[in-house]
């Protein structure tokens, strides 16, 4: 790897982690009583387009490339389903203080399943991935209000 992928690499990463703060910067804030069904909506797509993008993109592509990445990102997309179906359980809350626990347990999910998945794939990111479709949706933060 020559200097620049170095370079290319570190910038992913710490990409990658400004939007898994993003994330949870706004799971923070519905916890903290911003009217939910207003802006929930909004995050719970957010989130689940970021999934989405590594699920059919970042990780199929990292696994073309690294194949000994395969235990490792199957283990992130099955978080990304238990995250889904927390989303889900958040949408179908009754009340806000039903709402308000499931974020707290979506909460905790995410921030192991961010940390798992910045170590995991900490040296692949960079070098051979190449920018695609589905970059901006897993790379680029964004305000989800």
């Amino acid at each position: 790897m020559n200097h620049g992928d170095g370079d290319r690499a570190l910038a992913l990463r710490a990409q990658l982690a400004e939007v898994h703060r993003s994330l949870l910067d706004r799971v923070d804030e519905l916890r903290g009583g911003r009217p939910l069904l207003a802006h929930c909506l909004a995050f719970c797509a957010a989130l689940t387009s970021h999934h989405r993008a590594e699920d059919e993109g970042l990780f199929a592509e990292l696994v073309r490339v690294r194949p000994d990445l395969a235990p490792a990102v199957g283990k992130l997309m099955e978080d990304h389903e238990l995250i889904a179906m927390l989303l889900a359980r958040v949408e179908a809350a009754a009340d806000p203080d039903a709402a308000a626990r499931e974020l707290d347990g979506l909460a905790a999910i995410m921030a192991s399943h961010f940390a798992f998945e910045e170590r995991a794939l900490r040296e692949a990111l960079g070098g051979a991935l190449e920018p695609a479709e589905w970059f901006p949706a897993v790379f680029e933060p964004k305000e989800w209000t």
